[in-house]
């Protein structure tokens, strides 16, 4: 079975992610770092057993052979709710049962920490985003564990699309999560509802 891990923000620039996320859930966001695999950054916000992730393309790093990951190539406007990550122990087991696109598993670092994450060839995962990036984390070390504690924690992720019962059918055997909601909607969209000490805020 998948676990719920975190949730990735796509902005054109970290400082305007970041900047978006503090001004809707009204705190500050912590950590985070390069991936030079992807030549992407990220801050995070801790939110109990997951955490938040704003990512952006590194200008200061130089660009990948490859597509980079939650199809940041070619993201564009304001920044917003763009993926979900799932976690697993066993990468490949996980894969056999994910629909196909959902990509092969790149060993990547960020400072101390470790892990196999599946990235699609084009950087584009199933369902037009909506299905779960898998992440595998190497040893004991998780991000979630480290961050400040914020006082904030998912209410629940709102996952719309017009292939719903397709993608509710492809998550069925692989994650039991109240927290996730798929419903039926004539496009993609993500939205975030979070118990914060200013109320329900929520981010899509």
């Amino acid at each position: 079975m998948l676990r719920f891990d975190h949730i990735a923000i796509s902005a054109q620039t970290l400082e305007d992610g970041v900047a978006a996320v503090e001004a809707a859930l009204g705190v500050k966001m912590a950590g985070g770092g390069q991936h030079p695999h992807m030549a992407t950054h990220n801050r995070l916000l801790g939110l109990g057993d997951l955490y938040l992730e704003v990512i952006a393309i590194d200008p200061a790093a130089p660009a990948p052979a490859w597509p980079r990951w939650f199809d940041l190539d070619n993201f564009a406007g304001e920044p917003r709710l763009t993926n979900w990550v799932a976690g697993c122990d066993d990468l490949a087991q996980a894969l056999v049962a994910s629909p196909e696109g959902t990509g092969t598993p790149v060993a990547l670092a960020r400072g101390d920490y470790r892990w196999q994450m599946a990235v699609p060839a084009d950087g584009k995962l199933p369902f037009d985003g909506c299905f779960p990036a898998l992440i595998q984390w190497q040893g004991t070390l998780h991000p979630a564990r480290a961050l400040p504690e914020s006082h904030i924690r998912l209410a629940h992720l709102e996952i719309s699309h017009p292939d719903a019962d397709d993608l509710r059918a492809a998550l069925a055997d692989l994650i039991l999560d109240p927290r996730i909601h798929i419903t039926q909607g004539p496009l993609k969209d993500l939205r975030a509802t979070f118990d914060t000490p200013h109320g329900r805020r929520s981010l899509q």
